[in-house]
Formats: structure tokens, sequence, C-alpha cells
């Protein structure tokens, strides 16, 4: 168990960037550099430019993050 709980917020994926990792815009406009959870690699879940996910954040460092869910269209 963390020692502090995950902070979760909505955000755009904006752009693909190298190794995994995307740049995404947050709802309070701000953007942050995440990379998907590992059951998503697992099951091999695309994300796209454009898709809606689910971020979370560790409170230790607020401009990286982990892609823990895509929303569908």
């Amino acid at each position: 168990m963390a020692k502090e709980e995950s902070i979760e917020v909505q955000g755009v994926i904006q752009k693909a960037l190298s190794n995994a990792q995307y740049t995404v815009t947050m709802e309070n406009g701000h953007s942050i550099t995440a990379y998907p959870a590992g059951k998503m690699r697992r099951f091999f879940i695309k994300i796209l430019p454009g898709d809606k996910v689910t971020v979370a954040l560790s409170p230790y460092d607020l401009r990286r993050g982990r892609i823990t869910f895509r929303h569908k269209a």
C-alpha cells in the first residue's frame, strides 16, 4: 500500500511521444507527461491523440502521471 493515495484527474491526449509516453492536457489546462499503466500495456489498449483518459498523479510529482483508463467515445 502506498504512503499517499494517487490523485485521479481527467484529461485529453494531445501528442504521442517516444517510449510510449504521451502529452496530456488536463481539464484545468495544465499539460503533463504520462505513460500507460501496466494492465494497459499487457492487454494492448491503444491510445491515440484526442482520446479522453483518466490519469493517476503522485502527490510528490505533479508533472508526470500514469494513464489508468481510456474512456470510450
